[in-house]
């Protein structure tokens, strides 16, 4: 059912249009002078204005040009009635913005007919306009997602950022506490390398190890924590939960354990005498954003962070470090041996650790 504003400063024209407005299931408004014409559409809100000419104060033309003034109002279809000449009448009204134009006395037929095309071209309009408006907020919330996606890019996979974004995992951002598996890898020999390398040979050796560091984390689907130059932190089991973690973070171990070596064995060609140690524990921690607007970080605070990375410390070259708790859930799938009772700074008992040496054969 459309709505219909019928303006006419004679009550028998505006009756009759509305009788016939109304027979044919229209919602009719009416009014008898421009300047009350101008109130109802903007209280109503018509779909369609049949607007008579020749009105006191504000004639027809007056009003028209109003209505197209007014951006809510710019494309509203009206059509201008007048019992004058035609010709002259057809120009003025076109020139103030009408879309159709009928004479008095007015043909029915004609009247209905012209109404449907009008209201047709609004509905036109007004799905057109729900389009655009649709797809301004799509277009809102696909920036903001992209937004979104480039921070958390900084600190997960793109798979996983992804799927954070898109809902499917909570947000890792808040902080939270979750049993997570820690790994610190750290190169041997490093500081004496830079204080005699050249720069640029420096930064060559860190995008090489990056590089391949980053190409397992990726593939074992480990979280990022931090690059510290030549040390890196990764956990396993946030911001979404995994399947045996620790098992996880010994498998890549033991790959970045083979990576390295390979890299060990060009560099010492180069003259770099350079290794990695390997520490890992498992335990409980508090994880979320950290920082200040402007620079955010996402990190994992508590005693197994600080354990991986004593382990790692104290790692020898080519060595992985663990402590028994996490040796026991691993048994199945490596081979170790006992690396002894370690004193380990900030911790009060010695630890127990273990040293991972390969996978069980079978």
């Amino acid at each position: 059912m459309a709505r219909i504003l019928v303006v006419d400063d004679t009550p028998t024209n505006v009756k009759l249009l509305a009788d016939l407005l109304t027979a044919k299931g229209h919602a009719v408004a009416t009014a008898t002078s421009g300047a009350a014409a101008l109130a109802e559409v903007a209280r109503e809100q018509p779909d369609l204005v049949l607007l008579d000419v020749m009105m006191p104060g504000l004639n027809g033309y007056d009003v028209c040009r109003k209505l197209r003034e007014d951006p809510a109002t710019v494309l509203l279809p009206v059509v201008m009635v007048t019992a004058l000449d035609s010709g002259d009448e057809r120009v003025k009204g076109i020139e103030a913005g009408a879309d159709d134009f009928l004479t008095k006395p007015i043909n029915q037929a004609e009247l209905l007919a012209r109404v449907r095309s009008l209201l047709r071209i609004k509905t036109l309009h007004d799905e057109l306009a729900e389009l655009n408006r649709t797809l301004e907020r799509r277009v809102h919330e696909q920036v903001t997602q992209l937004e979104r996606l480039g921070r958390l890019k900084r600190f997960f996979s793109p798979a996983l950022a992804e799927a954070i974004v898109s809902g499917g995992a909570d947000d890792p951002l808040a902080t939270h506490r979750r049993e997570i598996t820690v790994v610190f890898v750290d190169l041997r020999g490093f500081t004496a390398f830079a204080e005699t390398a050249e720069p640029e040979e420096v930064m060559g050796v860190l995008r090489e190890y990056h590089a391949a560091m980053g190409r397992l984390i990726l593939e074992h689907e480990g979280t990022l924590e931090r690059f510290t130059g030549d040390g890196m932190m990764i956990f396993f089991n946030d911001p979404v939960l995994v399947d045996k973690p620790g098992e996880r973070a010994v498998q890549m171990a033991l790959d970045m354990r083979a990576g390295i070596e390979v890299l060990t064995e060009k560099w010492a060609k180069l003259g770099h005498d350079l290794s990695a140690g390997i520490g890992i524990a498992q335990g409980y921690a508090t994880i979320g954003a950290i920082g200040f607007e402007g620079r955010w970080d996402y990190g994992a605070i508590g005693t197994v962070t600080n354990l991986a990375a004593r382990l790692c410390g104290e790692a020898r070259p080519g060595q992985i470090l663990v402590p028994r708790r996490l040796i026991s859930t691993v048994e199945s799938l490596v081979e170790a041996e006992p690396a002894g009772e370690l004193a380990l700074k900030g911790f009060v008992r010695p630890v127990t650790a273990f040293n991972v040496t390969g996978l069980r054969s079978g």
